[in-house]
């Protein structure tokens, strides 16, 4: 043995240095691996284990939907508090507007309400016209109960209107219609007295024209903090065929209040700006917080809740972020709910003129009141865990007309004005409709 150990030794001590250095360092790690007996390998002794019981709400807390609410229902007990305004204007139950704006397509604007990308491309089959939709021109939609497409309708220009709809075999038909009447202007003009609907309608206005009018002048006046005596003039280009009024469209519209004139003048791009050729609309940022935080859960009308397994739609959007960061209002507005109620925990809603809501939920602290008003980037709350919630986030939803859509794909207002060509033409058509809006 003793001759064996000599001869490995001298054979050892006739290597290169780099070479006994890394034969050494095997020979340790080979010695430290044999000695070492982690604790798991001694059978003879019984492993020391606890048992953990998960409940229902741990075993989702592992889940990638962690900060998703367990049920998120349409929440009743959660509703915007509605108003005159809202039930006397109300258009047709479940109609959607939307006015084309730059950009864009039928997809971007359909998918931001959630109706699916295959259901679109079966309508665009039924007239390939919808892929090139111009500036101005109006879409009109129904949805189905369980938030498919029913019906559409396209106001391709004040002559032609397209309207599609759905067989039971699931094929798309195409109707369209051309109207031959002539376009009359006409003005009406009315006092406020008590309400802005009952006026308007004694001055002869529609209730689809009183509409049009509040959606111009939403970003300029809360139409229910009209005074007795302040007035309003408005300017309609009405069809009129066989004697009889078919459609009509808002030219311009100028309301006085407490002495000072607000107008709202309709461009080629079917908008509403100022005498200036200025938007009227109040720009939205585009995430409640000051930096964008991980979506831990998507908007989804028709979501299939993990848990309970039934269909809940998913009207918002969670940002999984830690509790106590600051929540901020993406628009003026004001606030219209600030409260504990039910499911939602904690939770703050915002209107911004008559067309967009606002809400923020799960929230640890409320930094507002209800009448507030507020301005985009205005601290409003605190994020936290309150309410039907598994895991720290904010769960934030936008409205518009009463239809929750995609926050991070909708189509938001944004301060802009008119520029170039477009505003030369616009002041051009100003200068003939302003003096046409007259109290006299």
């Amino acid at each position: 043995m003793q001759q064996i150990a000599r001869s490995v030794a001298l054979a050892f001590n006739s290597l290169p240095r780099p070479h006994r250095v890394m034969l050494g360092s095997l020979t340790v790690l080979t010695l430290a691996a044999a000695v070492w007996r982690p604790f798991v390998y001694h059978t003879e002794s019984a492993p020391v284990a606890k048992s953990i019981t998960l409940g229902k709400d741990d075993i989702r807390s592992l889940l990638p939907e962690a900060s998703e609410p367990i049920d998120q229902n349409a929440q009743e007990d959660e509703a915007i508090p509605q108003d005159e305004l809202d039930d006397k204007i109300a258009s047709v139950t479940g109609l959607h507007e939307y006015v084309v704006s730059t950009g864009d397509t039928l997809s971007s604007i359909l998918n931001q309400y959630g109706i699916d990308m295959t259901e679109i491309g079966q309508l665009v089959q039924a007239d390939k016209d919808l892929r090139n939709l111009k500036i101005g021109q109006q879409l009109s939609w129904t949805l189905t109960a369980e938030g498919d497409l029913k019906s559409l309708t396209w106001e391709m220009s004040r002559r032609e209107t397209r309207t599609y709809e759905q067989a039971k075999n699931g094929v798309w038909k195409m109707k369209s219609e051309t109207q031959q009447g002539d376009w009359v202007n006409s003005l009406l003009k009315g006092t406020f007295n008590g309400s802005f609907v009952t006026s308007a309608r004694s001055a002869g206005l529609t209730t689809t024209e009183i509409n049009a009018v509040i959606k111009a002048m939403q970003w300029q006046m809360d139409f229910r903090k009209l005074k007795k005596g302040d007035e309003f003039a408005v300017l309609m280009s009405r069809e009129m065929l066989n004697g009889k009024r078919e459609q009509s469209q808002l030219v311009g519209v100028r309301v006085r209040s407490g002495g000072k004139d607000y107008y709202g003048i309709r461009a080629e791009d079917g908008k509403f700006y100022d005498r200036t050729g200025a938007g009227l609309a109040k720009g939205f940022m585009r995430f409640p917080t000051s930096r964008q935080f991980r979506v831990s859960s998507n908007f989804n009308p028709r979501r299939v809740n993990p848990v309970t397994g039934r269909v809940a739609p998913h009207r918002g959007v969670d940002f999984a972020m830690p509790q106590g960061t600051p929540v901020m209002a993406v628009g003026d507005g004001e606030v219209v709910v600030a409260k504990r109620s039910g499911a939602a925990g904690y939770y703050v809603a915002i209107r911004h003129g008559r067309s967009y809501t606002t809400r923020y939920m799960h929230l640890k602290k409320l930094l507002v009141k209800p009448g507030q008003k507020v301005k985009r980037g205005e601290r409003i709350a605190l994020s936290g865990n309150t309410g039907r919630s598994t895991g720290p986030h904010l769960h934030y939803e936008v409205w518009i007309n009463q239809q929750a859509v995609n926050p991070l794909t909708a189509k938001l207002p944004r301060s802009e004005g008119l520029t170039g060509a477009e505003r030369r033409e616009f002041l051009a058509k100003a200068k003939e409709v302003v003096p046409q809006l007259r109290f006299d």
